[in-house]
Formats: structure tokens, sequence, C-alpha cells
């Protein structure tokens, strides 16, 4: 079965039968022959970047989110292993077993990491030891958020839970209503001053977290279409904060920004990306299904550049440190285009297979994950 590049659905509890069905046609489709990934070209170094260390776990097939805080990464692998690395030398700070898939993780407020099992149960760490585990009513595919001594959880029936973040305790839960389909893969959720935001479908919600309540809805994307598959307008993260302005992708519909002090659109344009999207306070950059690498300013949404150089590779979502935007590819490389213009500035080779997550930035550390499991630190030179 070939990889659900453009339908990676998973089931809610209203029609699970339906949705399973559409995940298995999504990677049996008959007679559509797949369209061949562009040449690499060769690359002269205009960004000298060496690897400065590798470290290693299993495999990674879930939509893994590396967090950092300051100099340390937490990761994590399908087998249940969470390790936070010192990303300076990519050595264990600590590694634990689970004994469980994981599903979706890795939050940190840089004390207490947080994972989702395939057991639907939310499991928080702290300095190399289990703290709790609280089972969750539904699946979840977002990375726990972790702040302000809480563990927050988007789960797939569209649900946000709350926990003490040392205990456990649940604190509360904002269940909204559930369309048929859920994109398996990471949604939105991140803190703005003392509002907790969210992806629910198509909107970013500002919600109190405290108790949940909800403080203002901005739409991204309004489901259209005859049928759930043309309706689904999930969020998907990673997203472009910079001060009250956040700025997201609905999957293959559209990006926006909307302004969290106001819960008001600033604006939104049509896009067919399925990976969320960063930028600084000047430019955003995201990558369509396409593999078309897209700049777009971020005051109205008008397009800078574009580049076709990597298409049908297999794109993360970019990364922007310095003067580059870092991308993964499913074949293991990471390419650094210029923000500037969509040149590229260099290309950097891992172990051969898939960049399972958004390279992330640690202090001056590039790290990147692979889907068979190697753990690869890049610094400039």
């Amino acid at each position: 079965m070939k990889k659900q590049y453009f339908w990676p659905f998973a089931l809610s509890a209203r029609a699970p039968l339906a949705i399973i069905s559409i995940a298995i046609l999504a990677g049996c489709f008959g007679g559509v022959k797949k369209p061949q990934p562009t040449e690499l070209q060769p690359v002269t170094a205009l960004v000298s970047v060496r690897q400065s260390w590798s470290n290693r776990m299993g495999q990674v097939s879930f939509p893994l989110d590396a967090s950092v805080s300051g100099n340390s990464v937490g990761v994590a692998s399908d087998d249940g292993i969470v390790a936070l690395l010192d990303a300076q030398t990519g050595r264990d700070i600590w590694r634990v077993a689970l004994k469980t898939p994981i599903a979706a993780g890795v939050g940190s407020d840089g004390k207490v990491l947080a994972v989702v099992t395939k057991a639907n149960e939310v499991v928080a760490m702290q300095a190399g030891r289990e703290l709790w585990r609280q089972k969750l009513a539904a699946q979840a595919f977002t990375a726990p958020f972790v702040a302000g001594e809480r563990v927050f959880v988007l789960a797939a029936d569209r649900s946000v839970n709350a926990f003490d973040g040392q205990t456990g305790r649940k604190l509360w839960t904002q269940q909204r209503s559930s369309e048929p389909l859920v994109l398996r893969q990471s949604g939105v959720m991140l803190a703005v001053g003392d509002t907790l935001v969210v992806g629910l479908a198509g909107r970013l919600a500002g919600m109190n977290p405290a108790d949940g309540s909800i403080q203002w809805e901005a739409p991204i994307a309004t489901p259209r279409g005859i049928n759930d598959v043309e309706r689904l307008v999930d969020l998907v993260g990673s997203v472009s904060r910079v001060g009250d302005s956040v700025c997201v992708r609905a999957f293959q519909a559209s990006i926006g920004c909307v302004n969290t002090a106001r819960g008001s659109v600033l604006w939104t344009k049509p896009a067919n990306g399925v990976q969320g999207i960063q930028g600084d306070d000047r430019l955003l950059f995201g990558t369509e299904a396409d593999g078309t690498v897209m700049a777009w300013k971020r005051t109205d949404g008008e397009r800078v550049w574009s580049s076709e150089r990597l298409r049908y590779r297999g794109l993360t979502a970019p990364l922007v440190a310095g003067r580059s935007v870092v991308i993964g590819d499913a074949t293991g490389f990471i390419h650094l285009l210029s923000r500037e213009d969509g040149s590229l500035l260099n290309r950097l080779s891992t172990d051969g297979s898939a960049i399972s997550a958004a390279p992330v930035l640690a202090g001056n550390t590039l790290v990147a994950v692979t889907r068979n499991g190697g753990i690869y630190g890049f610094q400039p030179e």
C-alpha cells in the first residue's frame, strides 16, 4: 500500500467504517501513476554546515513533533522510547521506555515531557521518570501542549482536554461537534499571552486555559463540497507566530493570519498544501501538496516567490533558520533554500529514510529525525 500523502484520514466515533474505507482507497487507487520526484541538481554550498553528531532510537511513523527547550530537544519513537537530548552534543540527558506504542508527541515546557500512546493514554514524564498516565476518550495525533504547569491535549474528536502537569488530574474538557473525517497528522495548539490557541476544524479558536471556555473563533477555511472528503478543512501544524499574529494552514484549502488579541482574521488566501507553515515578521513559507515551495508576504498573503526544484519529493513543513528555509524530504535529504528567492544554498544527507518531522533549531544546532530513527545534529561552520 502506498504512503498516504494526500489522504491521511482517521476515524471519528460517528462513522468509523466509512473513514477506514476511504483511508484504504487512498493508498490503492488503480491506474494512477504517482508523479516521479524531481531529480536533484548538483549543489554548491553557499551556507557552510557540518554534521556535528548523530543518535538513534526506534522507527518513527507517527506525526512526531520534536520539542525544543533551550539547548535540549525531546524526541520519541513508535516503540515507546522517549528521550531528551542535549542538542549541543547529541547525548541523552535521559531516556525512558514506556513499553507501549506512541501515537503523538512530543510536548514539553522544558521540564515536563508528554506524549499520547496508541492506547489513547496521555503520559507525562520528568527527569527521566514517568509522572502519570491518563486515558483519553478518543485518539490523538497532535503532540500535547505543555505550559503553565498544565498539559493540554487536542483529540481526534476535536475535544480539548486539560490536565494538571504534576498529578495528571483532569481539569476540564471542551467538546465541539465532530465532522466524520479528521486528519491523521498534527493539528494546532499554542499559547499567545494568556490565551490557548487551538485549531478546531477550519477555525482558529482562542480558549481560556483555566476553564476551556472559548473566547473567540476565526475561520481560516469553510467546509465546501458534497461529501465528507471535500469538506475536510482541518488546520495543520506547524504555525508562524509573531506577537499577536498567528498564521496557519488549512489542509489543501488555504493559509491565513489571525490577530489573536482581537480574534479577527487579517487575511486568507487559497493554498493547496498539506503541511504547516513557518515564517518571520516579513515572510511566510510553506510547501504545497506537489512539493512547490512558496513564500508569501505576511502582511497580506501576496506571493513573493515559488520554487519547483523539490516537486514530488515528499516535503516536511519548513523551518526558518538564519538566511535559510530548511525543508526535509522523503529520501532523507535536508534542503536549505534562500528565504529571499528560494535558490538552493546547501543540501544535507542523513540515512536515506524520510525526514519524519519538520526540522527544528535548538540553540545553534539544526536537528532532524528520520523515519528509521536516526537523529542528526548539524551546526554552521
